[in-house]
């Protein structure tokens, strides 16, 4: 679907884990909650959430080293670094991410998105010089969001269970999936170099950390910040595989205050 200027919730690692260890250590974990923590449906307070009280824990962990190391080095990277270089980095980490979104936008028989989607990234790798540019939309070329968890639920998967991975964040047993085909459609895995390889995913991490500063405020102001984390990350993940036809009675007023339509850290 098109950008609508929300970034997914995500939670940084750190760089000693490769992206196929990150991948597979979230779907490990996901099997292994649903097999070893049934006892927990019973204290759920939301039916999407069954293994919440494993999920809260998980959740105060992410938020301490958030909160500890994350959240003051994107504050210093911000203060310091001029906004045409953030500019700059944002841009070549979304390119380098687009063709994910022109894959699964075929996938989907979207098909016109798809062709606009390959204007995007040529345009922006060449005259864009790598994507630290970006001419295409100067030319009138959307932006879109499309990833494998999207094209699951769009082929009609359902959500599953809704899981906080210790260090990685939010997802669902679909997106933990979807999430690992991802990683194959970037460039990025196919370097050989592992080094280069992992720190060029620490980086994109940690650009995406420092977009979401802005919303930092909103999360502080939540009386149950878990609950509308959560809220956030599955009522965006619906938006965004219906492409935003989703029945108003669907969404919950929380989620469309004014300062409020940004996701979320994880």
């Amino acid at each position: 679907m098109k950008q609508t200027g929300m970034s997914q919730p995500y939670s940084f690692a750190t760089q000693t884990f490769g992206t196929a260890a990150r991948r597979g250590l979230s779907c490990l974990l996901l099997l292994a909650t649903l097999t070893g923590c049934a006892a927990t449906t019973a204290r759920a307070s939301d039916p999407r959430d069954p293994f919440e009280p494993l999920n809260r824990l998980s959740y105060a962990v992410n938020d301490g080293v958030d909160r500890a190391f994350l959240r003051p080095a994107a504050k210093a990277y911000r203060k310091v670094t001029p906004s045409f270089v953030q500019t700059g980095v944002s841009n070549v980490f979304a390119n380098a991410k687009y063709p994910v979104t022109l894959f699964n936008n075929a996938l989907q028989g979207k098909f016109g998105a798809a062709l606009n989607d390959t204007g995007r990234f040529v345009l922006n790798s060449t005259l864009g010089l790598c994507g630290i540019f970006d001419p295409a939309s100067d030319v009138g070329l959307d932006i879109n969001d499309e990833d494998f968890g999207q094209t699951f639920g769009k082929w009609g998967v359902g959500t599953g269970p809704y899981f906080v991975v210790p260090f990685f964040g939010p997802t669902t047993l679909r997106d933990g999936i979807g999430s690992l085909a991802d990683d194959f459609a970037e460039p990025r895995s196919y370097l050989e170099d592992d080094s280069t390889r992992w720190s060029l995913w620490a980086a994109g991490n940690f650009e995406k950390r420092v977009r979401l500063l802005d919303a930092d405020a909103v999360l502080d102001r939540a009386g149950d910040p878990y609950a509308f984390v959560r809220s956030a990350y599955l009522q965006r993940r619906e938006y965004q595989v219906q492409d935003g036809n989703v029945p108003a009675e669907n969404l919950e007023d929380e989620m469309f205050e004014p300062e409020e339509t940004d996701s979320l850290k994880p």
